[in-house]
């Protein structure tokens, strides 16, 4: 389901729902089964793999992959270059979000990390670093909380 008030310019599959007021670029890649809320923006340059949330709020900026059956929540940001300047070009910093992880609502994710299978961000936190799979990261800057096992 495409809602008819977002504006989307790539091929999406039918069972992924796009909500009003998102903008999904022609080069992105979207997958199956995908929920992507309103207010969301996704550029040319990214890579959304299956089964993923993109909550409402979440701009996806080129670089980023995301890959299944990962939950973004509302309002998280993510950045992809490492020194910002108006109309100057820069390096592109990649992001990866592993299959499993999740990532609280309000977090920031600094370009060029990587946040490993399973891996779980609290609310709120700022993310500089790679986080390793399996584990449990908040605060502002993140710190390791503990390990995650399948049965938490």
């Amino acid at each position: 389901m495409i809602h008819q008030l977002s504006e989307v310019q790539a091929e999406i599959p039918k069972n992924t729902n796009v909500w009003q007021y998102t903008v999904i670029l022609s080069k992105a890649k979207i997958g199956d089964s995908c929920n992507i809320c309103s207010h969301c923006f996704i550029e040319n340059d990214v890579v959304v793999g299956n089964n993923v949330t993109v909550k409402c709020g979440v701009y996806l900026w080129d670089g980023i992959t995301i890959e299944d059956n990962v939950q973004i929540g509302p309002n998280v940001t993510f950045t992809n270059d490492k020194y910002p300047r108006a109309k100057q070009a820069f390096e592109l910093q990649r992001t990866i979000i592993k299959t499993g992880a999740s990532i609280g609502a309000a977090s920031t994710i600094l370009g060029g990390v990587t946040i490993g299978e399973n891996a779980m961000i609290g609310a709120g936190s700022l993310i500089t670093k790679n986080i390793p799979a399996n584990e449990l990261w908040y605060g502002s800057p993140a710190k390791f909380i503990k390990k995650i096992y399948n049965d938490d």
